[in-house]
């Protein structure tokens, strides 16, 4: 049995005749940027996060970018930023300029260790980006807590929890602002690349807007340093289909992931430790296990023809991109366990109940 990590044709199967049919809507309205296919997507996407706005731009690590640009953070500034994370967390502190402050992970959540933001917050602190890892949100009463205690801004990095909920209240409505990407394996995912800004804030999303638009709040006329980051009319179509199915289609992942949890028994893994009160809310982008010998792990895996993925191998500080930081690896030592011993297994819409079974089978045979 060949069972990949991850299968999209399972998840466009449903909606193939849709996207076709909207792909000749907007082939034949030849209108391809910034028109009604991207303003019905954004009013769509922030309506279902509770938000009262959406910003469309070009991808997940641009809306963070941007975020942090109209917030008017840069130069000599600090950003609270989990060390377990994508490094497009990280680059978009580096781009505008500011010193990202690495927070180590929660062993039981991977996220941020809230515990520990406290310590390094300094008076040139200027913002917190709570990163939902693997489709779980980060502890945002604490980490609002804390903003409010040094008046610092709290940005989402929602790049893999859409849909995710905490406390009845959807990822991208937690903050002072969220970043969403699109990128196709995403739980809402285009056919390309893809972001979105959300918030509540109706100026910092004027000016989102404007920064992305050349630095322009009107043709011609750029006040800002800008950029050219906008989110295409032809993939705001196809998401505007595919958000109708988003929660159908969480709902089958959290299935998958409740069954794994329940079956799978092997103390040679770790599996996630979801709370009661976290189970509905959380999404999973990745179903995430750790085992110490990760790499016979995989073999062992791929012999069976089970695919897996890692998330993420190389810790930030231990990137070369940030080799002038010189972070010490001893302050990060959950983040460095996690890197070294998480496999992500396959887990998406449309798994067949045999393929999971085989999956549970052949992880407890290891």
């Amino acid at each position: 049995m060949n069972i990949p990590y991850l299968k999209l044709e399972t998840v466009h199967a449903a909606v193939k005749d849709e996207l076709r049919e909207k792909f000749e809507s907007v082939l034949n309205n030849e209108w391809f940027i910034q028109g009604k296919e991207c303003d019905e997507f954004e009013k769509k996407f922030a309506e279902y996060c509770g938000a009262k706005y959406c910003v469309g731009v070009g991808n997940g690590l641009d809306a963070i970018r941007v975020i942090l640009q109209a917030y008017g953070i840069g130069d000599g500034d600090e950003v609270i930023v989990p060390a377990n994370t994508f490094i497009a967390t990280v680059l978009a502190v580096s781009y505008v300029g500011a010193v990202p402050v690495l927070v180590d992970a929660d062993i039981n959540s991977y996220n941020i260790d809230i515990e520990k933001i406290e310590n390094k917050i300094t008076n040139r602190t200027k913002a917190i980006i709570a990163v939902h890892l693997y489709g779980r949100i980060a502890e945002m009463d604490a980490i609002r807590n804390l903003a409010e205690k040094y008046d610092i801004k709290v940005i989402e990095d929602s790049a893999q929890a859409h849909g995710a909920v905490y406390k009845k209240k959807k990822a991208g409505n937690l903050g002072d602002a969220a970043a969403f990407s699109f990128y196709p394996g995403k739980n809402l995912g285009a056919l390309g690349d893809g972001g979105a800004v959300v918030t509540n804030d109706k100026e910092l999303a004027d000016k989102v807007r404007a920064i992305c638009t050349y630095g322009s709040y009107k043709k011609y006329d750029h006040q800002l340093k800008g950029c050219n980051s906008r989110l295409d009319e032809m993939q705001a179509a196809f998401l505007s289909i595919k958000l109708k199915y988003l929660d159908n289609w969480n709902a089958e992942r959290k299935e998958i992931a409740a069954f794994y949890n329940a079956n799978i028994h092997n103390d040679k893994f770790i599996l996630p430790m979801v709370k009661a009160d976290e189970i509905d809310g959380h999404v999973f982008h990745i179903y995430p296990v750790l085992c110490e010998n990760r790499e016979n792990l995989i073999e062992y895996l791929a012999a069976k023809e089970i695919m897996t993925n890692v998330h993420y191998p190389i810790p930030i500080p231990m990137q070369g991109a940030y080799k002038e930081e010189e972070w010490n690896m001893e302050e990060f030592p959950i983040t460095k366990r996690i890197c070294a011993q998480e496999v992500s297994i396959p887990l998406y819409p449309g798994m067949k109940k045999e393929e999971i079974q085989y999956v549970i089978d052949s992880l407890n045979n290891y």
